[in-house]
């Protein structure tokens, strides 16, 4: 609009989350606005991100919640990092969302400088090992220790009587997972605690510390795998409540020596999923047993597995506990229709499932215009997502005494222009931003958004601008950018 203000870093921020902004335009956008990125999905866009020349557009992509790089994308990421050290922090990152790195990778992250980072890789191949326990380095000899199980015979007796403490100490630890650590070996440990956590104890010495003075030592010990049974025992009737919560959680336990354990459990607290229980995700048997669990966590543990049995579901489903049937709605693909509708009465989506259950697959997508006079907001909103609804409905809506409903109308795209135009004066904040987002503002309306300062960056994701208009403000901002350095 001539003679008006141009905000072209404003504009900027916006049109990377435009949907209808090309491939070729995003990929502009990478070399001056990359914020973006963070939730950017596109294959084309993503593999020019991680190619570029600048290092911090390159991290972009894989420094977020959830990354969505593919395992080629997190391999090319890492081999084009210069710095050593951020080379393993992002080969670290990958392996931890599953990628499996190629050998010719592994070899050259144990070759740079950043060796005894590189040799702490989960998922480094055994056959790396006996280079990594004869390694001149101290903290890479250390760190082969963690795959005591991997290393042979020979090996492992050199750990032991390596000429550095921190060397030998990791390798007495590793060896005592197997090994009953006595007496004197526990006494003689700089710091006990991955001992008490972790270790294979003597019967002496276990027997001595379940029952140590030292609440902590105890604490350390309610988790220890490897404790005997008669010492679980001996913390289940702790005195500390938070002693005898950790022993109720123990994987060794049946579900009725489980029940017995008296513990205080608030079913507010923020609660994750057991490691345990996720590792039998895949196992139907142990998904049945541990369904009907006594304890909550376990069950909500259940829960977030992606398929569960159908009987299992139906159980959930009924839990007694809401969180249950919330994490069942959020993660497994096999929660039922009813249930996911019961949850979305009280829950609306959170930062790590947004919009579930309302986006779960098994949400109910018919029927649902009985809900538009449903003396509830939350289930008035549902009534648009009705394949009968009408252009009548949502201009019934836009005008709801309550802003999440209007929300929802806003976001509709059979809004009428009139009702687009007026809900830019909703006296809801997030109301007014989602109406600026409607493809059906007229275009003169938009073009006075774009120039005002306060509603540029929204109104630069309006999918209405033509790709052209895009580009030109896309020029505009890689102008003011290029001003500025």
């Amino acid at each position: 609009m001539p003679g008006r203000r141009a905000w072209p870093l404003h504009w900027a921020e916006g049109i990377g989350s435009n949907p209808a902004a090309t491939d070729e335009l995003l990929i502009r956008l990478l070399d001056v606005e990359v914020g973006f990125l963070h939730s950017c999905d596109r294959p084309a866009v993503l593999d020019a991100a991680v190619a570029h020349p600048d290092p911090q557009v390159r991290s972009r992509p894989a420094d977020t919640f959830r990354p969505k790089l593919t395992s080629d994308q997190w391999v090319r990421l890492v081999r084009a990092e210069p710095s050593p050290s951020r080379r393993v922090l992002w080969a670290e990152h990958a392996c931890a969302w599953g990628v499996e790195l190629p050998e010719d990778l592994y070899d050259d992250l144990l070759a740079g400088p950043s060796r005894a980072q590189a040799a702490e890789l989960p998922r480094l191949p055994a056959h790396r090992l006996p280079g990594l326990a004869a390694d001149a380095d101290p903290r890479v000899r250390a760190t082969a220790c963690a795959r005591w199980e991997d290393l042979a015979a020979p090996l492992r007796a050199l750990l032991l009587a390596d000429t550095d403490d921190a060397v030998r100490t990791a390798a007495m630890l590793a060896h005592h997972n197997s090994v009953p650590m006595p007496r004197e070996v526990f006494a003689a440990l700089p710091a006990p605690r991955h001992a008490l956590e972790q270790c294979r104890l003597s019967p002496e010495l276990e027997a001595e510390l379940v029952r140590d003075g030292d609440a902590e030592v105890r604490r350390a010990l309610a988790a220890n795998p490897r404790l005997s049974a008669h010492s679980v025992a001996v913390l289940a009737e702790d005195p500390s409540d938070d002693i005898r919560a950790a022993v109720a959680l123990r994987p060794d336990l049946n579900e009725e020596q489980r029940a017995a354990v008296r513990y205080d459990f608030d079913p507010t607290s923020m609660s994750r999923t057991l490691p345990w229980v996720e590792g039998l995700h895949g196992d139907a048997d142990a998904m049945r047993r541990l369904a009907v669990s006594s304890h909550p966590l376990i069950r909500r543990s259940v829960a977030r597995a992606r398929h569960l049995p159908p009987d299992v579901v139906e159980r959930l489903a009924r839990d007694e506990d809401r969180t249950v049937r919330l994490f069942l709605a959020e993660s497994c693909d096999d929660a039922p229709a009813e249930m996911l509708l019961e949850v979305w009465r009280w829950w609306d989506g959170s930062f790590t499932h947004p919009d579930r259950p309302r986006s779960h697959p098994n949400f109910p997508r018919t029927g649902l215009l009985r809900y538009v006079g449903d003396p509830g907001g939350r289930m008035r909103r549902l009534a648009l997502d009705d394949p009968e609804s009408t252009p009548a409905d949502v201009a019934r809506l836009a005008r709801d005494p309550q802003a999440e409903v209007r929300r929802r109308a806003a976001e509709d795209s059979r809004l009428a222009p009139a009702d687009a135009v007026r809900l830019l004066n909703d006296p809801a904040a997030h109301v007014r931003g989602i109406a600026m987002r409607n493809p059906r503002l007229p275009a003169r309306v938009l073009a006075e958004l774009l120039h005002d300062r306060d509603t540029a960056c929204t109104a630069a994701t309006n999918p209405a601008i033509p790709v052209p208009v895009l580009h030109r403000i896309l020029a505009a901002a890689a102008t003011a950018v290029a001003a500025r350095r």
